[in-house]
């Protein structure tokens, strides 16, 4: 049962693959699966009311038929035996009439016609018209026969036979061969009286009939014809979708840059709008904090440097030293939150970024007598800001290199993101310490006092920067893992 029921998942997780991603190919695919269905529905109630129409006028048909039959049959029981071949033969003469008309000794026996609905319909309403004249105790047969199956007469003479005069005008319709209704009515002992008549056009076959091919082909060329302008029509609506993804995906914040057109529907108008508005705010924000960190850095240097000056003044050795150290940890600070700030509000265009040359460059630069940043995999190109990627795999590097002395860089790429782990070898992190290591300002430990613990906060504000993200776990047998994701689309 529980394999049963991962063949199943697997089996819906295969079909769900199949599903286009995009908006487009989906809303295509809903709309072929749509008109197809309304096709199908509607050639079925097309198809059902038809053949209701051919059964309500093959009946009609049949009991006009049927009812000329049965006033012939009274016709020639009416006659003196001895002016009933005289009759045939003037018939004859004259070319026939809606029937083939005989007089045998004995009802002819014939290879009826396979059995079917109508077949038994037809049958069935023209033995109720022939009792309903003739009298229910009339002695009859009534049954269809293929043109080739025919026998005439007492003979069994087949139609071909015979003087085309004779039957053909009444028994033929070419170039189909039409099932032959055949009844054989006794009007006095040996005598039997043979009628035989095709159903009148269209109603000249007894198979119940699928869909017309006129319809299929009419289902076809209506998909064709409709199915590219619809495509045409939603790629049209999508596209300013396409283009609002790759501006917040890219999300430049340099002011030069024009807004966004708002075309579309109104929905889309409206998102492209208020995408415009956030970028505009986004980049008086950016502008007033570059500003304010430019004025803190310029009011704070003034009154440090002033107060080195004066510490220089004092006497006392240790009261000096002391303050030297406070107003060096202040700088370090200033310098460290203007740094933060330039590392993660990198002005640059979106380009193409090769990856793999970058890493193994890297890694170059810290080769000595072994190496100690080895790099496996590889990737194509990504789409990104070049400068702000190096700067973020650079922080991963660098500090995978000072708290484990090596480093692991594994590679993983597809079609729908770059994946790459960055493994040093060091003591790890406590488990309690990892949602802190990103905080500004964290270091672990005092054994590590380099650095102002920025370097992983800047490489997870680039990541998102950049629509991806930045992980960190233990690894089981020691040392960090860090996993930085980054996005294709």
């Amino acid at each position: 049962m529980e394999r049963n029921n991962v063949g199943a998942v697997e089996a819906g997780r295969k079909v769900w693959r199949l599903v286009p991603s995009s908006l487009l190919g989906r809303i295509l695919l809903l709309t072929l699966l749509a008109m197809g269905v309304a096709q199908v529905v509607s050639s079925v109630i097309w198809v059902g009311t038809f053949r209701a129409q051919q059964v309500e006028g093959l009946v009609n048909t049949t009991r006009n038929l049927a009812s000329s039959a049965a006033a012939t049959a009274q016709f020639f029981k009416s006659l003196p035996l001895e002016y009933r071949h005289i009759v045939l033969d003037q018939l004859r003469d004259m070319g026939g009439s809606r029937f083939f008309v005989s007089l045998n000794d004995k009802r002819i026996e014939m290879r009826a016609l396979p059995d079917s609905e109508r077949k038994q319909l037809v049958t069935n309403e023209v033995v109720a018209v022939l009792k309903s004249r003739l009298g229910k105790s009339i002695n009859m047969h009534v049954e269809f026969v293929h043109p080739d199956d025919l026998r005439i007469l007492n003979t069994q003479l087949p139609l071909d036979a015979l003087p085309k005069s004779w039957a053909h005008h009444a028994l033929t319709l070419e170039p189909i061969k039409p099932p032959v209704l055949v009844t054989q009515v006794e009007v006095a002992t040996g005598e039997w009286l043979y009628l035989a008549s095709l159903l009148p056009a269209p109603y000249v076959s007894l198979d119940d009939e699928s869909i017309p091919g006129q319809q299929i082909v009419f289902i076809l060329v209506m998909i064709g014809v409709l199915f590219p302008v619809l495509a045409w029509l939603v790629r049209r609506q999508t596209r300013p979708l396409h283009k609002l993804a790759r501006a917040a995906r890219d999300l430049p914040l340099d002011e030069h840059r024009p807004p966004l057109r708002e075309q579309g529907s109104a929905e889309i108008v409206a998102v492209t709008r208020g995408f415009n508005t956030m970028h505009r705010r986004l980049q008086n924000y950016i502008s007033d904090r570059d500003q304010l960190f430019r004025a803190i850095s310029h009011d704070l240097k003034t009154p440090i440097t002033r107060l080195r000056l004066r510490a220089d003044l004092i006497d006392d050795a240790d009261l000096r030293e002391r303050l030297e150290s406070d107003l060096q940890e202040l700088e370090l600070l200033v310098k460290g939150a203007l740094q933060s700030m330039k590392d993660t509000d990198i002005h640059e265009n979106v380009e193409l970024v090769d990856i793999d040359g970058m890493l193994r460059r890297m890694a170059d630069a810290y080769m000595g007598d072994s190496p100690r940043v080895v790099v496996e995999g590889g990737c194509a190109a990504y789409r990104g800001k070049p400068l702000a990627l190096k700067r973020c795999l650079g922080n991963l590097v660098d500090n995978a290199i000072k708290y484990g002395n090596a480093a692991t860089i594994c590679v993983e790429d597809s079609h729908e993101q770059l994946t790459i782990h960055v493994r040093d070898y060091g003591p790890g992190i406590p488990e309690a310490e990892l949602d802190r290591i990103f905080e500004p300002y964290y270091r672990l430990g005092q054994e590590h006092r380099r650095g102002h613990g920025l370097g992983l906060g800047i490489a997870r504000n680039i990541a998102q920067s950049h629509g991806g993200d930045l992980d960190i776990a233990n690894w089981p047998g020691g040392g960090l893992d860090v996993t930085l994701t980054l996005p294709r689309h």
